[in-house]
């Protein structure tokens, strides 16, 4: 896909949520923060930003905000300027946009491009600028083309692009395509919201606007897209990103079967495939089969152990013999020798599973 350069153009990016659907990985570490791919999974969306010609950026912070800054500074490593605002009390994201706005420097009919944290996409963002700006819209929502809508809120659009509703859950859709959390707002829109209270954008922003005639744009493609709000959706969003299947400028290393980070030991005698990423530091043992998976800093993967599309903790360690499909193993825990774990298994930071045979399927 050709990318459309953009003129100087300044964004809000949504990182104020608790990522509890990822527990324990996001229990010290908020989810936009996780590595992905060999980096913080924010470091994919601010790189790309900075491709499309976006040089600065306005943070809305709520939980664990002092980690954002302490990651990312004043942004000049990405060659962007980075700006901090926190929620003292989550304001939903109409709020969080409204309250991250006050950082803004352009003026009332400029575009502003709104991230949310935890997605990701290959979409043309120039693209959905530029056609904002020549409709003169209100707002233009980025919409993606998903197997099963039932799942989700569905944006009807009509023949000219104009959005003609925001539809909750039902079992018969009208259409296919959903609110991919990428919007273009005219700065004055966001003005519009009020400041300093609880506002959603989904629930009240964009369906008033629709209601008051405004031009609600929808921006439709089938571009690749990720939620990576659940554990399987940020594994295969990180073995996507190494396996090329979506570009990154941040991916630390060309795309390929694996990256292995700085510091870590990797026999010969394993097998890394799948897109797998192994920490810095980290070892994985002769006989060790990874396929798929992210592996933190400074864990170990035991000779003959088995790690198929789970994430290993900082730390942590998978013993000989133990097997993992679609397992999440938090910081410094301990899977005895013996254990299956099965898709769906969580087991919590310091947790010691001893040698045993019996599958776990639960949270431990």
């Amino acid at each position: 896909m050709m990318e459309t350069p953009l003129p100087e153009l300044e964004a809000i990016l949504l990182v104020g949520g608790q990522g509890t659907r990822l527990r324990p990985l996001t229990l010290g570490t908020p989810k936009p923060l996780l590595p992905t791919a060999g980096v913080p999974f924010l470091a994919h969306q601010l790189a790309r930003a900075r491709s499309f010609g976006v040089r600065r950026i306005v943070f809305a912070t709520s939980y664990r905000a002092e980690m954002f800054s302490e990651a990312f500074g004043d942004g000049s490593a990405f060659g962007l300027s980075l700006e901090y605002m926190t929620e003292e009390t989550p304001l939903g994201t109409g709020g969080a946009i409204r309250n991250a706005a006050e950082a803004l420097t352009c003026g009332p009919d400029a575009p502003v491009l709104v991230l949310n944290g935890d997605i990701l996409s290959g979409h043309d963002i120039g693209d959905q600028v530029a056609r904002h700006v020549a409709r003169r819209a209100a707002v233009t929502l980025h919409l993606t083309e998903v197997e099963d809508p039932t799942r989700f809120g569905c944006v009807p659009t009509d023949d000219e692009g104009r959005v003609t509703a925001f539809l909750e859950k039902t079992p018969n859709p009208v259409t296919n395509r959903i609110n991919a959390g990428c919007y273009v707002f005219t700065r004055s829109v966001i003005d519009s919201i009020p400041a300093g209270e609880v506002v959603s954008v989904e629930r009240e922003t964009f369906p008033g606007l629709i209601d008051s005639g405004a031009l609600v744009l929808g921006y439709a493609d089938a571009s690749y897209w990720l939620d990576v709000g659940t554990p399987a959706a940020f594994i295969k969003g990180s073995h996507d990103l190494v396996l090329g299947r979506l570009a990154s400028p941040a991916l630390p290393g060309p795309p390929g079967e694996f990256l292995v980070l700085p510091g870590a030991q990797v026999s010969a005698e394993a097998k890394i495939e799948g897109g797998s990423v192994v920490g810095a530091r980290a070892v994985v043992e002769s006989g060790a089969q990874v396929s798929g998976s992210v592996l933190g800093d400074g864990c170990v993967v035991h000779a003959g152990a088995t790690v198929v599309d789970s994430v290993i903790g900082i730390g942590a360690r998978v013993a000989s013999g133990a097997i993992l499909h679609g397992a999440v193993i938090g910081d410094g825990a301990i899977v005895g020798p013996g254990n299956e774990l099965v898709a769906g298994s969580r087991i919590w930071p310091g947790v010691v599973l001893p040698e045993c045979s019996v599958r776990f399927s639960s949270d431990v």
